[in-house]
């Protein structure tokens, strides 16, 4: 009895053992997530690049189109010109990393815990519908991923509010972003980490105006945690009153300075893992919003800045849809659905493009009824292809964004200068007494 016993508690060991060993991630697939193209990039009947999708034959493009997008071009709102599908190369670093810390990472007993994570990307396996628990891995994957890497500046930065029906631009207001990677650094000194640290802080975004008069100074200081338990921190600064208060959790979710975003839009997602229950749907070839950025027409309406760079045009229905090209692209389908009951919005379906998972390229946000509410794109540049600077960067960098309020038809819309780099991201600029140094 004893013997047949540990028979089957031996053959259950193993078995155990045989199903771990087949889960674990591999330097194939290590490979493959960042090498997506490798064996040749992806086709669409009847699609090429150069032509451009518009109402009239959106639904023979339907199946590669995200909802929303699909929505906007049915109603005649904008046309997609279609561009070649490049390779988007991560750095070196993200990608080393990955490969020396494969398998470190793990998920724990709820949702927001991550145990063992070192650096790179913590889940480069594929992910498989029949996994309950691939949401959550692209959540993290998303985390700590490589939007803008680990510090950049966006500056200038224009954000525009826009009436759709009339094209009226009624609000212009110019900012400068900061980002900064306090842990898990890949590729710029300090690595692996900016010291000291003794919040356990693990990233800050840092957000100034420069114009109008009326909002000049108002900054934003987002401080989030390497415990995703714990909730961000969050301060702003009004000029005007010349004092800092802390933002209560609910304020994420408020239009931010009357935009058609909040807080918790900023990157696509700019909240914990934590506060969404997260659904990976499966994976399908979709166009995104990705280019060369010096290959565009470029907008001759904006200020053109001391080195030359010029931003992308906006056009289409009201002014409200950067022009640039869109390519076919392996792209992940991500559902958040938020825990606390009281948000505002009932989910969000993204498009995580499989090779930079970043989860910003299309975006549907639904309202609490369950109705399309907003769509949110950001257009993506090859850092090849941009400023000098971002040659070799390893990044998609953020070039131009488009919010659309469906519902109310507005919409706010976003141009950028980004620069991947340290200096201009000094590590006290994301502390409350930055904010406090001046007028």
């Amino acid at each position: 009895m004893h013997k047949t016993y540990f028979k089957v508690m031996a053959a259950a060991f193993f078995a155990a053992g045989a199903s771990l060993a087949a889960q674990a991630a591999t330097d194939a697939d290590v490979e493959s997530t960042f090498s997506p193209y490798k064996g040749g990039f992806p086709s669409f009947p009847g699609l090429s690049a150069g032509m451009v999708i518009n109402k009239a034959n959106a639904d023979q493009f339907k199946d590669a189109l995200a909802a929303g997008t699909y929505k906007l071009l049915k109603d005649g709102m904008f046309e997609l010109k279609v561009g070649a599908t490049t390779d988007f190369a991560l750095s070196s670093g993200y990608i080393e990393a990955t490969r020396k810390n494969l398998n470190k990472a793990k998920l724990g007993a709820r949702t927001g815990e991550l145990e063992g994570y070192v650096a790179g990307r913590p889940f480069p396996e594929e992910p498989k519908l029949d996994d309950p628990h691939a949401g959550d891995k692209l959540a993290w994957n998303y985390k700590y991923g490589v939007n803008w890497g680990d510090n950049a500046q966006i500056n200038p930065f224009y954000w525009k509010y826009r009436n759709m029906a009339t094209g009226q631009v009624e609000r212009t207001i110019k900012f400068d972003f900061h980002f900064l990677n306090i842990k898990h650094r890949v590729k710029d000194a300090p690595v692996p980490e900016v010291t000291p640290n003794p919040a356990n802080l693990y990233r800050g975004i840092y957000v100034h105006v420069q114009e109008p008069q009326d909002l000049k100074n108002t900054q934003l200081l987002i401080q989030r945690y390497e415990d995703d338990q714990k909730l961000d921190d969050a301060y702003l600064y009004l000029g005007f009153q010349r004092r800092v208060r802390r933002l209560s959790t609910g304020q994420a979710t408020d239009a931010f300075l009357g935009a058609d975003l909040m807080i918790e839009d900023f990157e696509g997602y700019n909240g914990r893992v934590s506060d969404m229950k997260w659904t990976y749907k499966g994976t399908k070839n979709v166009l995104l919003p990705m280019w060369n950025h010096n290959d565009l027409k470029l907008a001759g309406d904006m200020p053109k800045e001391a080195d030359g760079y010029q931003y992308v045009n906006f056009g289409g229905q009201g002014g409200c849809f950067f022009e640039g090209t869109w390519q076919l692209r392996k792209a992940y389908v991500l559902e958040a659905v938020p825990v606390n009951p009281n948000h505002p919005i009932s989910k969000r379906v993204m498009y995580m493009d499989a090779q930079l998972q970043n989860i910003n390229g299309a975006e549907e946000i639904y309202d609490r009824k369950g109705e399309l509410w907003k769509t949110f794109s950001v257009g993506k540049s090859h850092a090849d292809h941009h400023l000098a600077l971002n040659k070799g960067a390893g990044i998609g960098i953020d070039d131009a964004f488009s919010v659309v309020d469906l519902q109310a038809r507005h919409c706010t819309t976003g141009q950028f200068r980004g620069e991947v780099e340290f200096k201009s991201n000094p590590p006290q600029m994301f502390q409350v007494q930055y904010m406090r140094g001046g007028d």
